[in-house]
């Protein structure tokens, strides 16, 4: 004869699982406004930035942001920073700007 399935005790197992991964979820997001910089933005700087993200329907636009994040994900820092957005090498000296001749 075949054991009865305990339906309540499988469910609450998947009910823990979503809810690791619900987590594990919300601590990545949190990682990457960390890792990007952004959590240097007001909560309402970045919600208005995520939310204009979410509604872009230009392909175009997307394409780029996704090049730009890949590009930050393999490690190449100075390509995934934004078009004319100069990048400031905290360890260098004040005159070592991008811009600055020589």
């Amino acid at each position: 004869m075949r054991k009865p399935r305990d339906i309540d005790a499988e469910l609450a197992v998947l009910a823990e699982r979503a809810a690791a991964l619900k987590a594990r979820r919300v601590t990545q997001l949190g990682e990457l406004v960390i890792a990007s910089g952004a959590d240097a933005l007001g909560a309402d700087i970045l919600m208005g930035a995520l939310n204009a993200a979410a509604a872009e329907k230009n392909d175009q636009t997307r394409s780029q942001w996704r090049q730009r994040g890949e590009a930050f994900f393999r490690g190449e820092r100075k390509r995934a920073v934004a078009a004319g957005a100069p990048h400031h090498d905290p360890k260098a000296g004040p005159d070592s700007s991008p811009d600055a001749p020589g």
